[in-house]
């Protein structure tokens, strides 16, 4: 069982950064792919970021690339998403998740551990 917890959310102006964290526990996360998601208000659940076991190949949204970092500390059995040139739309729960297999997928069906969430709501 693995249990990951998200962390760093809240409010922010528009144009402003936060950075989430997804901390692991009961297993280690390091041979695994992790992935990002949110679920805005009335939305479907949706990818924002990916990042390999070893961290070399990444892969965003279209909607955040250029303004969001997916990154990993293995050692630290960590996995943070920095979030910049925050806007409205950004408004959603994120969550991090643990891959199913080695490569990079969107789907969230290729995920099978999830966090709670934690809530980021950007004001205009």
């Amino acid at each position: 069982q693995v249990q990951l917890v998200e962390s760093g959310g809240g409010p922010v102006q528009a144009g402003g950064s936060l950075r989430l964290s997804c901390v692991a526990s009961g297993r280690s996360i390091s041979t695994y792919t992790m992935g990002w998601f949110r679920q805005g208000p009335g939305k479907d659940r949706e990818f924002v970021a990916g990042i390999s076991w070893i961290g070399g190949s990444t892969e965003y949204a279209d909607s955040v690339k250029g303004r969001f970092t997916i990154s990993r500390d293995n050692a630290k059995n960590t996995v943070h998403l920095q979030m910049d040139s925050l806007n409205p739309e950004d408004t959603a729960v994120y969550y991090c998740a643990r891959g199913r297999v080695t490569a990079i997928r969107t789907s969230r069906e290729e995920y099978d551990y999830w966090g709670q969430g934690t809530q980021v709501t950007v004001s205009s």
